[in-house]
């Protein structure tokens, strides 16, 4: 097969391109510029975009003996990935820039570009397995080590984009062994430390980078009750469950810690409470893709024609909410409710349902929910509302 190894300059990217080169295909390696200004990206070797690590890629495929190009993605990462981070932001939702990107730029722009070019596949050094059952239907699954499981961030990907991607490192027990294979081969990036935090933010500042791209302006921090606590410099730096920053300046009455409970942009509000108000058991979730082809009960559901409040039968699920959360078992279903946000009156917008079985702590409106069935990955959507079925919503 040709093959394109995505060379992020780290050392499961170099790693993935050797196998695949070892397998017999013609490889070729392209490492992606995200920005034309290489010092708005991390540098140190924590980032996955900078110029240090088109460098390292360079070497890793003259190593290899395979042809080298830097695609520039810059204006469409800009778009794509940047300002729907700042959107999302100054929507009081909390987004997840990772995935978008690997859904916008890693796995859309870039598997476009390399299917346009003749290439079958496009390889990269993700920690995910790709299975094609008896249909011809590929799946994507956890990885075989769990502790390195990177499906979550996959979740985005669809049917199509599972027809050509290929994770050869799916089944390899540990980052340890993936750097012995790195050493062994001679590779410089087998000791780089991983990627960190978000690339386009320099100094890992979210809150000070947010300030210089959203303009703020000073509200109110009030307590459940509406009763007035304090003042900040803008309600769209916070997220759900954050307790640094709030400066209230007095505790609470129970002498406890306050959490931001909710965000409000239209009346620039943040509601702040305990850290039992945090707690939920319901998410619906908006914005839904399917990676593979969808189960039954969504696929049966999905083909006839929306009408607001029909719902799709249940099916069990496990519900992940962050990359490195653990996975929770749970109840979802399909509707379709009236979109208040859409322009159009009167339009639907389909929401998934899930109800966990034991409750999550601090989720917010704009993080990605992945959900599973087993270790396969059934599909991801936004979360649009997180909240708690025993506990009446917060009316201040």
């Amino acid at each position: 097969m040709k093959i394109l190894a995505a060379m992020s300059g780290g050392v499961d990217s170099a790693v993935a391109a050797a196998r695949a080169v070892e397998a017999g295909h013609e490889v070729v390696g392209v490492h992606l510029a995200l920005s034309r200004m290489p010092g708005t990206l991390r540098t140190g070797s924590r980032g996955c975009c900078t110029i240090e690590d088109s460098m390292d890629a360079r070497r890793v495929c003259d190593q290899l003996g395979i042809p080298f190009y830097v695609w520039d993605f810059s204006e469409r990462f800009k778009e794509d990935v940047v300002d729907d981070f700042i959107s999302e932001y100054e929507h009081g939702r909390t987004p997840n820039p990772c995935m978008r990107c690997n859904e916008k730029i890693k796995f859309a722009a870039l598997l476009e570009k390399a299917v346009a070019l003749g290439f079958d596949a496009v390889v990269t050094g993700h920690y995910a397995k790709v299975i094609t059952d008896a249909e011809g239907n590929r799946e994507l699954h956890r990885a075989a080590t769990w502790a390195k499981d990177q499906s979550y961030v996959l979740g985005v990907l669809t049917h199509e984009q599972l027809r050509h991607a290929w994770f050869p490192l799916a089944d390899t027990p540990s980052k340890d062994e993936v750097r012995a294979e790195a050493a062994q081969r001679g590779f410089s990036v087998a000791k780089k430390p991983d990627s960190y935090d978000i690339c386009f933010i320099p100094e890992g500042d979210t809150r000070e980078w947010l300030e210089e791209h959203i303009t703020m302006t000073q509200g109110n921090i009030k307590d459940t009750e509406g009763n007035l606590l304090g003042t900040h410099r803008g309600s769209q730096a916070f997220t759900v469950g954050q307790r640094k920053g709030l400066a209230i300046g007095h505790p609470a009455a129970d002498g406890k810690p306050r959490f931001v409970l909710e965000i409000r942009p239209k009346t620039n509000e943040v509601i702040v409470g305990g850290r039992d108000m945090l707690e939920i058991d319901e998410i619906r979730g908006i914005r839904e893709t399917w990676a593979g082809v969808p189960i039954a009960e969504t696929a049966d559901f999905l083909a006839q024609k929306p009408v607001e409040g029909a719902r799709s039968a249940d099916f069990e699920v496990e519900a992940q909410v962050r990359a490195h959360a653990d996975p929770v078992a749970s109840t979802a279903h399909l509707v379709w409710v009236l979109d208040d946000e859409a322009e159009t009156p009167g339009a639907l917008r389909l929401e998934t349902v899930v109800r966990l079985n034991e409750k999550l702590r601090g989720v917010a409106p704009g993080q990605t929910m992945v959900i599973y069935q087993g270790t396969r990955v059934l599909g991801q959507s936004t979360i649009a509302r997180a909240y708690s079925l025993d506990r009446a919503d917060i009316t201040a």
